[in-house]
């Protein structure tokens, strides 16, 4: 795919936002257009999750759930990017659920409720899913909750979709349990500086060109 040109619609949270970036500027999405000559609509917002939240939250903003958002962004795109699932993990309520769930209260049943509304929303765009970044907390034992099981749920539901996912947690190069690359990449162990963002949008800009 040749990005130059491209109009593409961002769906997803504080790291889409531009947390950790020192401005809009430098977020991975406005380099997505001053570098790579695309069109670029932000839709990320701060804390919100894939799945629909069971119980409200004590910031009604986090329970904007992507699955909503989906049928709010702009209809006309050429590419729509899906990053999220962390916060699923991080401080979502949803259960995991099983591959088969269609309820959008799991989160196995909330990816495929944002693909399949994606799908046919945007039938002549191409849909990508970058996974989450892995981040300095991964395990909470007592939620019985593991990052690394979020990201292979919505890998897998990508599969069945046939929808082209960027595995940032296996590919990215940001791994802020080591301290090195905290210090340089995510200070804050979860949300990517400046250089971060530069890392991601090369990482994105380079798929959508195999696409």
């Amino acid at each position: 795919m040749q990005i130059k040109g491209k109009v593409i619609n961002f769906l997803g949270d504080s790291i889409t936002e531009g947390h950790g970036a020192s401005s809009v500027e430098t977020r991975f999405t406005s380099l997505m257009a001053s570098k790579y000559g695309a069109t670029v609509r932000n839709y990320g917002i701060g804390g919100t999750r894939i799945a629909k939240q069971i119980r409200p939250s004590e910031n009604a903003r986090w329970d904007l759930d992507f699955c909503t958002r989906a049928t709010e962004m702009d209809p006309e795109a050429d590419v729509v990017v899906v990053f999220g699932g962390t916060n699923d993990f991080g401080h979502g309520d949803a259960p995991l659920g099983t591959f088969e769930d269609r309820d959008p209260y799991t989160f196995y049943g909330a990816c495929h409720t944002l693909f399949t509304t994606l799908i046919d929303r945007y039938p002549t765009a191409t849909i990508v899913c970058m996974t989450p970044l892995h981040r300095g907390v991964e395990e909470k034992p007592a939620e019985g909750r593991v990052l690394r099981v979020f990201v292979d749920a919505l890998t897998e539901v990508c599969a069945y979709y046939a929808i082209p996912t960027l595995d940032l947690y296996r590919t990215s190069g940001i791994q802020p349990q080591v301290p090195s690359v905290k210090e340089r990449l995510c200070p804050d162990g979860l949300h990517p500086n400046d250089a971060g963002h530069v890392l991601i949008a090369s990482r994105l800009a380079g798929f959508l060109g195999t696409l």
